[in-house]
């Protein structure tokens, strides 16, 4: 046997029976030749790795937008916190870690800059409407690779797609990466909110800070062990006093955090921000790159916009506005 085989073998010794086997894999769209030392999903979780759009995540917002301290979450260090945090639940109800990775590294690809700010904006201004899970899968199937995608394994691209709401991923471990995402969203969020000065940790309800604990850790670790305690393998779950607490941190955050005038102030510009640069780009298309401009041609010039723009990073965005909207100084020459 290969190193691929003998991981195979493994995972059929070692994983649970609810665990997604890599050799049992419903495969790829377009049929590859296996790599002699990497399982499937490992493969998934390299590619993934090593796309552009992975490596864009850096400067996109979470939710505070494009924040001067060094120390405020971006969209990869949330990607990174969730991979994490799925990873150790995986491992421990032996579920397969790598595909549990593979699909909490892609999961946000496809978010817009400016947060959900931005995805709202682009939700009201693309025909279809706009949802970052959708776009992720986008990226990754069409894309990635000048327009080739990166083929990725059918049960990774289902995660991605059932990552936070409706339909649920068909394997645990895609399962999983919907929680984990919750747990490491609230709970990052709450750090970054004290530390610019919008709660204070005295603010939180106190039956979650008894119950859960009063550290970013200790939260996240008491999550992670009532998920894995309470989980049967096939059904994901927390114990009743938990979920409540757990619940009640997310109604607190969008009351005092998500939806705070303050912390949110910047978000009023995005719209108009996000509708100049769609409006503009649709009516000169051919001032977008190589790949949105073929796009363009073979489905619409409002889906390149639209890959165009959910593909910015903050940064980015902001120099086009400036270059296109706001004026030079003229110098005498």
């Amino acid at each position: 046997m290969n190193i691929r085989e003998r991981s195979e073998e493994l995972e059929r010794k070692i994983l649970s029976r609810y665990a997604c086997l890599s050799s049992e894999s419903k495969g790829r769209e377009i049929n590859e030749e296996k790599c002699t030392v990497r399982t499937e999903f490992q493969r998934d979780r390299d590619r993934i790795i090593h796309c552009k759009a992975f490596r864009r995540l850096k400067h996109k917002t979470q939710v505070f937008l494009s924040p001067e301290g060094d120390h405020y979450r971006t969209r990869l260090t949330h990607t990174l916190e969730v991979s994490q945090i799925a990873r150790t639940v995986a491992r421990a109800m032996r579920l397969n870690e790598d595909l549990t990775e593979a699909v909490s590294l892609a999961h946000d690809l496809g978010h817009t800059p400016f947060g959900h700010a931005g995805e709202r904006a682009l939700d009201s201004l693309v025909p279809g409407g706009f949802r970052h899970y959708e776009q992720s899968l986008r990226v990754v199937d069409k894309l990635e690779k000048e327009g080739v995608g990166l083929n990725l394994t059918y049960e990774t691209r289902n995660g991605i797609l059932c990552h936070t709401t409706g339909k649920e991923a068909d394997t645990v471990e895609g399962r999983i990466v919907r929680i984990a995402d919750r747990i490491a969203y609230i709970n990052h969020d709450i750090d970054d909110a004290v530390r610019a000065g919008i709660i204070s940790m005295e603010s939180l309800p106190r039956k979650a800070t008894e119950i859960l604990g009063k550290t970013t850790a200790q939260r996240i670790n008491t999550l992670v062990l009532s998920l894995i305690e309470f989980s049967d393998g096939e059904n994901l779950g927390m114990s009743e006093d938990v979920q409540e607490v757990f619940d009640s941190l997310y109604e607190f955050m969008s009351n005092n955090v998500y939806c705070n005038e303050y912390a949110k102030r910047e978000e009023k510009k995005v719209p108009e921000f996000i509708s100049l640069l769609y409006g503009y780009f649709v009516k000169h298309p051919q001032l977008m790159p190589e790949e949105n401009r073929r796009t363009a041609e073979e489905e619409s010039v409002e889906r390149a916009v639209c890959d165009y723009l959910a593909g910015m990073t903050d940064r980015y965005a902001i120099e086009q506005f400036k270059r296109i909207f706001v004026p030079n100084s003229w110098i005498v020459r």
